[in-house]
């Protein structure tokens, strides 16, 4: 390509959101800033005329994936433009790598007059040292910049969610962000309570799928679809249509988001680097977890119990609609499968019934089979037994606030605690034998690291449960039974004459099945109900410690 007498000139034109955060920069770099000073340039230039104006607006110069760049690149390559004009290196860009390949090899490739007005340079009249020395110097000077704004962003943004304050560009489907303040969530209550049927529609046994067709059915319009008709320049990439539907990933989405139950939950993903946009996920233990930030629109209780159900086979029955009473609680007492529901029908005359799916896979276990009814019976009445015992020790044990209490002496009446000490001292002896193993020759060097290993990582273990223990019995008898387990719906439930699967969920987290119709039930708060027997031992010793007293 011969050398033209008139250049055909491109201005090229960036601002990003670290130039626009940098403060006293943010006028002299602005789009309208930079256009003018090079219009006026090309102006003044015999021998230059103005092909386009290219504008790359809030696009970081730590890469070159912007859109106007690559219009501006096939108007090169089509031999349209054989002139660059910027304000400075830092506009083409950051990456020094980059922007040196660009300057000293695709330009001069494509026979492209290259100029950065406030630095100086023109590639027609700059000599060898100055495209060699001082254009990389100040391309990496450029590209430690956005490095370093790069990190200042990352601290910022680190300490902010470790404050509890939100910095999403949009607030998760339910909330809002406040008008006094970005940063923290406030409900929308129209949206908040979809998020609430959709809870309870799960705790009713509904499959996802069928949450999912429910609400596009009732004409409820998706997440991605209610952020547009708010005016929000919202999209994903889980969109699949022109109009985006609910669907079953949408659902389990909602389901199990922690943000719902008042914890601010960010940094569950990270951009690789400053130069790569790509989001990679974090381990969930480098999440930022604060509790209390926002206000919940799904109790803590409910959360967990979805869960739970959202671990186990909770498949629909034959409509497709909700799966069965028992669904995500039921299992064989002898090989653990989830059972099976079964309805034979004779005669007109339908009977349900469970047995373990085991037997039928010819997998060695027997039928455990069960009627329904049957087992709604039994749990039922198990139920209204542990309760009426809870409740009378509730009752029984709030006194104890009103007692001089030490928390060392309550703690030596809770048989789980004395279990996790003598426990705590077994890992202890285990560690302390390795060194004399060594010595013996009994262990080897790597045996006995690996050993040391794991019965530390045991004893910390066990210390963290033992903590937990310890600030339940607290909570308890500090600050009474009510603060740890919601008693009015222990009371409700006592009122009932039949079962329901919302007190079936609220109470019980496991039925296993054995033969001869046997059935273990297990019970939500069991330690609680086990440091409050701790706690009626403790007032009982008390009690009679008095009478000795007396006497």
């Amino acid at each position: 390509m011969k050398e033209h007498t008139i250049y055909s000139a491109a201005i090229y034109l960036r601002l990003s959101r670290e130039d626009i955060d940098s403060g006293t920069k943010s006028e002299s770099n602005s789009i309208s800033s930079q256009r003018e000073m090079a219009r006026t340039y090309v102006r003044e230039q015999e021998d230059m005329e103005l092909f386009d104006i290219y504008v790359d607006d809030g696009y970081s110069g730590a890469n070159f994936d912007r859109p106007e760049f690559k219009r501006m690149m096939a108007d090169i390559e089509a031999g349209n433009v054989n002139c660059v004009i910027v304000k400075d290196l830092s506009r083409l860009g950051r990456d020094y790598i980059e922007a040196g390949r660009l300057i000293q090899k695709t330009f001069p490739a494509f026979h492209v007059r290259f100029i950065a007005l406030t630095d100086n340079f023109d590639s027609r009249s700059a000599d060898s040292s100055t495209k060699s020395l001082v254009v990389p110097v100040k391309n990496f000077i450029n590209d430690s910049y956005c490095r370093d704004i790069s990190q200042k962003v990352k601290s910022s943004q680190k300490a902010k969610r470790e404050q509890g304050k939100f910095i999403g560009s949009f607030a998760v489907y339910g909330y809002r962000k406040s008008a006094e303040d970005k940063n923290r969530l406030c409900p929308d209550e129209y949206a908040a309570q979809i998020v609430r049927n959709i809870f309870s529609w799960k705790l009713g046994g509904m499959s996802a799928q069928a949450i999912a067709q429910r609400l596009d059915a009732l004409g409820v319009l998706s997440p991605m679809e209610y952020k547009k008709s708010l005016g929000e320049k919202y999209s994903t990439s889980f969109r699949t249509g022109t109009t985006a539907k609910w669907s079953a990933v949408a659902v389990n989405r909602i389901l199990t988001n922690e943000m719902y139950t008042g914890v601010m939950v960010q940094g569950k993903s990270g951009k690789v680097n400053y130069k790569v946009k790509k989001l990679v996920a974090k381990p969930e233990e480098e999440w930022v977890r604060v509790e209390g930030t926002h206000e919940a629109i799904v109790s803590r209780e409910d959360f967990e119990i979805v869960q739970e159900l959202l671990k186990v086979d909770t498949r629909a029955k034959a409509d497709g609609t909700c799966s069965h009473f028992f669904s995500g609680l039921l299992f064989c007492g002898d090989c653990k499968e989830p059972m099976y529901r079964r309805v034979n029908r004779y005669k007109g005359v339908s009977k349900v019934y469970f047995i373990c799916p085991t037997r039928n896979r010819g997998q060695g276990c027997t039928r455990h089979s069960i009627p329904e009814e049957e087992l709604k019976a039994v749990v039922f009445q198990t139920l209204q037994a542990h309760l009426s015992v809870f409740l009378d020790l509730c009752s029984q044990s709030e006194h104890i606030r009103d007692m001089e209490v030490d928390f060392e002496e309550v703690a030596r009446f809770d048989k789980e605690m004395e279990r996790l000490r003598k426990e705590q001292e077994k890992y202890l002896e285990l560690r302390a034998g390795l060194h004399e193993d060594l010595k013996t020759g009994l262990i080897t060097e790597e045996d006995f690291r690996n050993f040391r290993a794991i019965y530390e990582k045991k004893y910390e273990e066990t210390e963290s449960t033992l903590q937990k223990q310890e600030e339940m019995i607290k909570k308890l008898f500090r600050n009474g039974v009510a603060s740890g387990v919601k008693l009015e719906r222990f009371r409700e439930a006592m009122k009932l004459t039949e079962l329901d699967r919302d007190t079936l969920l609220c109470f019980i987290s496991r039925i296993e099945v054995f033969e001869g119709k046997k059935v273990y039930v297990k019970f939500r708060w069991e330690e609680e109900f086990h440091k409050m027997l701790a706690l009626q031992e403790y007032a009982a010793s008390k009690a009679e410690g008095g009478k000795g007293a007396a006497v």
